[in-house]
């Protein structure tokens, strides 16, 4: 439903993750018990969490850990790693610099030249601890990179940028062909990012084994602010969702939808995949994990953009390990730790039996549903409580 905003202005209302909750079913299910796979091309995760192609979050050390575990994570191949060879003295230096000169630093790091040898050179590390291998690049040096990745024996590809659709003009340089790109390329590609229905229809018939949900959620990402665009998660999620089962129906081919950014928690997790989405790609909650190469911090893709960045470097602390993270024990109340097991709990409660029946878990619209009854949690929270 839309409403007016002004005169022959109307605007739709949207929602995010805060604003919902998800309706207990009639019939429980043991959490042990629940189906969390996620389908992905011709493959499938046996957790359905991917980890943002993010410096201060995936190294390929921590590729190799988070695959051992079920997961994916993504190696940016446009980052630091392929920059240096010897990166570990550059995260160092990132996380020493003071918060004023942060931005600055990172731009300064990632003027250096990408060594396409290095591409190579990484993806066959992480492919030494026999784990699938996924790695990611913008539109403009998809071919490219893809190419070198996929020879280097990468299993997945990512494409990714701030906004990304099939209809991209521009005299200043080459526009990828998607069509072109998912049928010369021999592993699944994956796509992002997107937040509307009819980007996401023309992106999936281009052949693309997923999509990227999300402009702007993401918790060291600035292009909200920067550039004043985005659609709330949980409305962008459900509208690409629909998009694929449209897609599906007409098909019979099946494009996993990804919810990427504005998770912290593994109550958003769950509300993201009952709003339709497949999988996740999570970036602060991981950046937390004692593995991740950020020690503690964490900076956007777009962070080191010469002219306008759209990221910035945020302190997320360490906080356990990435087993603790995912699979518990937790030691923390806030929901960031056991995400595994959280999702698992809420599928069980919805009665839910697998991802597809949590997709049409019913939803009510809450914006009281983290505060109703949470008298002492909220002044505690702003320091009221001694």
């Amino acid at each position: 439903m839309s409403v007016f905003i002004g005169r022959d202005r109307k605007a739709r209302r949207s929602y995010g993750f805060d604003e919902i909750a998800l309706v207990p079913g009639d019939v429980t299910i043991n959490p042990d018990e629940v189906d969390i796979r996620m389908p992905l091309g011709d493959m499938t995760l046996d957790i359905p969490f991917l980890v943002s192609a993010m410096d201060g979050v995936v190294d390929p050390s921590f590729a190799k850990a988070m695959g051992k575990l079920g997961g994916l994570a993504v190696l940016n191949l446009e980052g630091i790693y392929t920059r240096y060879a010897d990166y570990k003295t550059i995260l160092e230096e990132i996380s020493k610099a003071s918060p004023e000169k942060a931005t600055q630093l990172v731009q300064k790091l990632y003027v250096k030249p990408i060594d396409e040898k290095l591409i190579a050179k990484r993806v066959e590390e992480i492919k030494k601890a026999k784990v699938l291998c996924a790695v990611s690049a913008i539109p403009q040096r998809a071919e490219r990179f893809g190419k070198i990745a996929e020879e280097a024996g990468a299993d997945i590809f990512v494409v990714q940028a701030t906004v990304t659709t099939v209809r991209h003009i521009s005299k200043a340089y080459q526009v990828v062909d998607f069509s072109k790109l998912c049928k010369k390329m021999k592993i699944p590609v994956v796509i992002g990012n997107c937040v509307t229905y009819k980007a996401a229809l023309e992106l999936a018939e281009t052949g693309c084994a997923g999509l990227l949900i999300g402009i702007g959620p993401g918790s060291a990402c600035t292009s909200r602010g920067v550039l004043g665009i985005g659609v709330p998660q949980v409305t962008a999620i459900a509208d690409c969702a629909a998009a694929r089962e449209f897609y599906h129906k007409k098909t019979g081919r099946y494009v996993s939808i990804i919810a990427d950014g504005g998770m912290s928690t593994g109550g958003d997790i769950c509300k993201a995949i009952a709003s339709g989405a497949d999988g996740v790609m999570v970036g602060s909650a991981f950046a937390r994990a004692k593995e991740a190469p950020g020690r503690g911090f964490h900076w956007g893709m777009a962070t080191p953009h010469a002219n306008l960045p759209r990221g910035t470097r945020i302190h997320v602390g360490t906080t356990g390990t990435l087993e603790e993270i995912l699979n518990g024990p937790a030691h923390l109340d806030d929901g960031t730790q056991n995400l595994v097991g959280a999702l698992r709990t809420s599928m069980g409660n919805v009665g839910a039996r697998n991802i597809r029946e949590m997709q049409m878990t019913e939803i009510v619209i809450a914006p009281a549903i983290k505060t109703e009854g949470k008298l002492f949690q909220t002044a505690q929270k702003l320091g009221m409580c001694k």
